[in-house]
């Protein structure tokens, strides 16, 4: 594997040959049917699936394919899933004649190197073929997989040094040929795992390709294979126009910002991701020139594809949400992604880590930049939440366990132009739910004491973030434990002169005598009742906290989601009476005199 070979999966595919001519109305009902041949794909994996990561918390996604490599469709699920599976199928259509690629063939990939994510996300995809024997589209499906099979349990191995260390990486491999399931292939993935509901979970993949080709096969039948391309090309070249209107709206320039991850896992401070955003016209340019490049870090380097279709998550975010993600907008956008950067890494890097951070720093930075060109859009497709966050036991039959930290909690979710941040999860986490506590205590011997709002744990603003969570769970079994902290120092960036939100904070054996909070990464062996105490970040603010209505950070104070102190130094407002009589008003001589104070004071530290 090299860069020679990103650029080539990088290239843009020609469109598809056709003879038909297809008018917007059918090329849109054929639009349709793939967005619900998708839809049937993925929930079928999702009630087929074995593990909870996959049938109680939905983090997979499908994607339909064109025989040239281009996204033809590609919804339900995580946003960022949605724009990294081409790449993978891209790199098999490369290969068909080595594979012997026909009708009924499904096969498996999650490679790093070869157009993957990081490592446990598993990628099946199976290719649809006309009655003439021509390939028409591949459907793929994507899923997380709670093991990989390396060092350690998850594929998150905090000290990895290449992805060997990972687990198993799966370039292009065949799992079923001709209909005919490959069992010595399959076993061969299945031991290489280590837990038992995997080969549950590969089986529902394999289940969900193959219906999603029987509904395609069904649509070629009825519409004909140059009527069903003509649709293609006409969906990605329409969604490229519309993307270039967008963009023809915002001014023209250069909108730089630079996000900083706290540490690698060796401890390594304030790695950098920066990016300029250019606009020329209908031209986008999205430049990460400048993002760290120091071939010693450990653990914060995120795979090409990864990084590609974490930018254009983020771009989607910021225009007209009704533009079809597909194709089209990767061909609106010039990304440049320099190699040798912790966002395309040198081949056999560590990815696993890479997937949360530098990826959502990316997203970040991108958001930063063009929220002085759309402000109205700037959310942050971010989770700032350091992984691993993991306990892992056996249990009395010798099974392997892990909960993966997948809590339901309140993080990182923003305010936006007009609104507070509100709901539990950003957005980026698209259809994921977040585990409930009587579904993990159910499964694990993990209790959940609490799962408490943080006050004073939104970022300040004139619409404010929404308190972060502490969550407080207990052990019930000898686990390990692994945690790697970040978004301490740098959480969550505000917006348009909003705070940025509260910081991360984690403690193992909380109210014992060996209580320590966790400032770099941990790996450490907990006793039967140990607590373990997770403060997620809370969401940023957006706009100046002096221009925040003096009645809603009253209300906020009543909630209890803002202290009194917080609400005078911060939001400049003056209370009378006090919370616990419910009797809190607002002065408001005070506060404008207070605000006029702060204000002069803040532009004064500006200009130092």
């Amino acid at each position: 594997m090299s860069f020679e070979l990103n650029r080539k999966l990088a290239q843009a595919p020609s469109v598809l040959p056709t003879k038909a001519t297809v008018d917007p109305v059918t090329a849109d009902i054929i639009r349709g049917a793939f967005e619900t041949v998708c839809f049937e794909a993925a929930t079928h994996l999702g009630r087929a699936a074995s593990s909870p990561i996959i049938n109680q918390s939905n983090e997979r996604n499908a994607a339909i394919v064109d025989s040239h490599g281009r996204l033809a469709m590609g919804a339900i699920g995580t946003p960022h899933l949605t724009f990294v599976s081409q790449l993978t199928v891209r790199y098999g259509l490369m290969l068909q004649d080595e594979y012997e690629w026909g009708p009924g063939d499904v096969f498996l990939g999650n490679d790093p190197d070869a157009g993957g994510g990081h490592l446990p996300d598993y990628n099946v995809y199976g290719p649809v073929y006309d009655e003439a024997g021509e390939l028409v589209v591949c459907i793929a499906l994507q899923a997380h997989q709670g093991d990989t099979g390396g060092k350690d349990p998850g594929g998150f191995t905090l000290e990895a040094t290449d992805i060997f260390t990972e687990g198993l990486a799966i370039p292009c491999l065949k799992l079923v040929h001709r209909g005919e399931k490959r069992r010595d292939v399959i076993r061969l993935v299945e031991r290489n795992n280590r837990f038992a509901t995997f080969a549950g979970d590969l089986a529902a993949m394999i289940g969900g390709v193959q219906q999603g080709v029987k509904r395609i096969e069904a649509l070629i039948a009825r519409y004909g294979t140059d009527t069903i391309r003509a649709a293609i090309n006409h969906s990605i070249e329409h969604t490229e126009k519309r993307f270039r209107e967008e963009v023809t709206g915002w001014p023209d320039g250069t909108y730089g910002a630079t996000v900083f991850i706290d540490h690698d896992t060796a401890g390594t401070k304030d790695i950098r991701v920066q990016v300029a955003c250019k606009v020329a016209g209908d031209q986008l340019t999205v430049d990460l020139t400048g993002t760290d490049d120091r071939d010693h870090l450990i653990g914060v380097w995120n795979t090409y594809a990864n990084s590609r279709g974490y930018i254009m998550t983020q771009l989607a975010a910021a225009i007209d949400p009704g533009i079809v993600k597909n194709e089209g907008l990767f061909n609106a956008v010039e990304i440049v992604i320099p190699e040798g950067c912790i966002a395309h890494p040198p081949p056999n890097k560590p990815a696993a880590l890479g997937s949360f951070h530098p990826a959502c720093e990316i997203t970040e930075a991108v958001c930063v930049a063009l929220s002085a060109v759309v402000p109205e859009r700037s959310a942050p497709q971010v989770y700032k939440i350091g992984m691993p966050n993991a306990v892992i036991g056996v249990d009395q039959k010798g099974l392997m366990w892990m909960d993966q930290g997948v809590d339901c909690r309140s993080m990182d979710v923003n305010a936006v132009q007009g609104i507070d941040g509100w709901g539990s999860c950003p957005v980026s986490l698209g259809n994921i739910l977040l585990s409930q506590a009587e579904d993990s205590e159910s499964r694990y011997p993990v209790l959940n004491l609490s799962r408490e709002l943080a006050i004073d744990g939104e970022g300040a603003g004139r619409w404010r973030g929404m308190p972060g969570s502490r969550n407080v769970k207990q052990v019930l079994a000898p686990v390990s434990a692994m945690a790697w902290m970040v978004s301490s120092a740098h959480p969550i960036s505000g917006m348009c002169g909003g705070d940025a939100g509260s910081p991360y904070v984690n403690h193992f054996e909380v109210g014992s005598e060996n209580e320590r909070q966790i400032d770099l990464i941990a790996s450490a062996q907990l006793p039967v009742g140990a607590v373990i105490a997770y403060q997620h970040g809370g969401g940023g603010g957006f706009g100046s906290p002096l221009e925040r209505d003096p009645d809603a950070v009253r209300d906020d104070v009543l909630d209890e989601l803002v202290s009194i102190g917080k609400a005078r130094a911060v939001y400049g407002v003056v209370l009378t009476g006090t919370r616990d009589e419910y009797d809190l008003a607002v002065d408001v001589a005070a506060t404008r005199a207070l605000r006029a104070q702060l204000a002069e004071s803040r532009q004064l530290e500006a200009a130092e």
